[in-house]
């Protein structure tokens, strides 16, 4: 899009570095996703569409499960590391694992089962709430956490250490459990906000914090951050993250996760496009969204960015008015930004024109448009007057039925009748436009060239 077309205040003058590429993302919906329990626990076969979906986004690293939960989870993981490595998707596996000696093996067995190294993620609870009600003392976590990575680096699997709580962590407690793990071999430090109590600044000083740590060991060690959205913060603070420097962060699709979810990857992905961060085709992430929400029994929210059945619909005469006219000047994408930040071609989506009590004529217009009839001012006026009288965006049916009262419906018409439904009315309108030679969406008259 043109700068001359949008002023963008969001370059003119950052508070922040801007997001350097060379970060990786981490997709948690198969494991961290399926511990809500409001969600079902999705069938293999699905498991292995919702991987392809994310290799089609452009995913980094997938959690395929944590196999110490037992033989199903055992089962499950194994036949996704065999899919990542007989299709040879790029995304890698990697597993969540207790810092108990046998979770880290059912990760080890299965990795050379496979024959191929699958990344093991243990981790322990770190805060002092977290310690109080396990009866922990420091030198027992100490011992876990040597022991887990012990075995792990012996047996060739990379080991990223995760301490639970991190966010709401003492520095003397991380400072011991980071050293301990990363002079045992660990090559990652997965900082988590696991009840969602962070905000930009508390992940600001933990950021700084870690780094001094690692420095102290002198280690090349990555960092993780892997946040919950308790208080609606995750989305903004992976993107903090990434400014910040870490090297991955972590989500899920739809933000699937114990309680109110995780950081919604789908969301990352299409911020992080916007930004200009990621230059890919996003295209794919519709699908991505939907299996998910079908998979695992969760219906998307009707006003969820991008992806609810909100996102590009409108009954609004102002709205709808600017988008048609948009169309009219033959620019799709022009009509795609200028009520909405998220061009919905981009990923996948069409924009969306209803009819209701906030309707004006461009909207009764597109809806007879769209369903090849002829836009005159009296069935212009008859749709909008069922509009008016109506407390709800009206129905194909309504509209039909308003039609037919008034005598207005063409004869063919009711036969060839298709009713969209909750999807709406599908905006794919330059044909119809173009079909009627100087039609005017102002007055509704054609000129006399038309």
């Amino acid at each position: 899009m043109p700068d001359d077309l949008i002023y963008d205040w969001n370059e003119l003058k950052r508070s922040r570095p801007p997001i350097r590429p060379g970060f990786r993302l981490v997709d948690e919906t198969l494991r961290d996703g399926i511990q809500s329990p409001s969600v079902t626990n999705p069938a293999i076969a699905q498991k292995l569409d919702i991987l392809h979906c994310m290799a089609a986004v452009g995913i980094d690293v997938a959690d395929v499960g944590l196999p110490g939960a037992g033989a199903v989870a055992v089962a499950d993981v194994t036949r996704l590391c065999e899919e990542i490595r007989d299709q040879k998707l790029s995304v890698k596996p990697n597993c969540a694992a207790r810092t108990h000696l046998a979770d880290v093996q059912a990760v080890v067995s299965i990795s050379q089962a496979v024959g191929m190294p699958i990344e093991v993620c243990a981790f322990i609870g770190s805060s002092p709430i977290r310690q109080l009600v396990e009866n922990w003392d420091l030198a027992h976590m100490t011992k876990l956490v040597v022991d887990s990575t012990d075995l792990a680096v012996r047996n060739g699997c990379p080991l990223s250490f995760v301490t639970e709580d991190t966010i709401r962590a003492h520095p003397d407690t991380l400072r011991t459990l980071f050293k301990a793990a990363i002079d045992h071999g660990a090559t990652r430090l997965i900082l988590t906000d696991t009840v969602g109590h962070a905000t930009p600044d508390g992940l600001y000083n933990l950021l700084e914090f870690t780094r001094s740590v690692i420095a102290e060991t002198g280690a090349a060690v990555e960092i993780d951050w892997h946040g919950h959205n308790d208080r609606g913060l995750s989305l903004t603070l992976c993107l903090h993250a990434l400014e910040w420097g870490v090297d991955r962060v972590h989500g899920t699709c739809l933000g699937v996760g114990e309680r109110v979810g995780n950081a919604s990857i789908d969301q990352v992905l299409l911020n992080l496009k916007l930004l200009g961060v990621l230059d890919r085709d996003l295209r794919a992430l519709r699908r991505y969204v939907d299996t998910v929400s079908e998979a695992y029994g969760v219906p998307i929210p009707y006003n969820y960015p991008a992806f609810g059945r909100d996102a590009f619909r409108t009954a609004t005469g102002v709205h709808a008015a600017a988008i048609v006219k948009a169309l009219m000047t033959g620019r799709r994408d022009l009509a795609d930004r200028v009520y909405s930040s998220v061009p919905a071609s981009d990923i996948g989506c069409r924009q969306v024109i209803e009819v209701g009590f906030y309707s004006g004529k461009a909207n009764a217009q597109c809806w007879l448009l769209d369903h090849q009839i002829e836009p005159t001012e009296e069935r212009v006026q008859a749709v909008l007057a069922c509009a008016k009288a109506s407390d709800m965006t009206l129905t194909d049916a309504q509209i039909r039925d308003a039609l037919a009262r008034s005598g207005l419906l063409p004869p063919g018409a009711d036969g060839a009748w298709r009713d969209n439904g909750d999807e709406g009315l599908a905006l794919d309108l330059e044909d119809e436009i173009d079909a009627l030679p100087g039609y005017d969406i102002e007055t509704g008259r054609r000129s006399a060239a038309g």
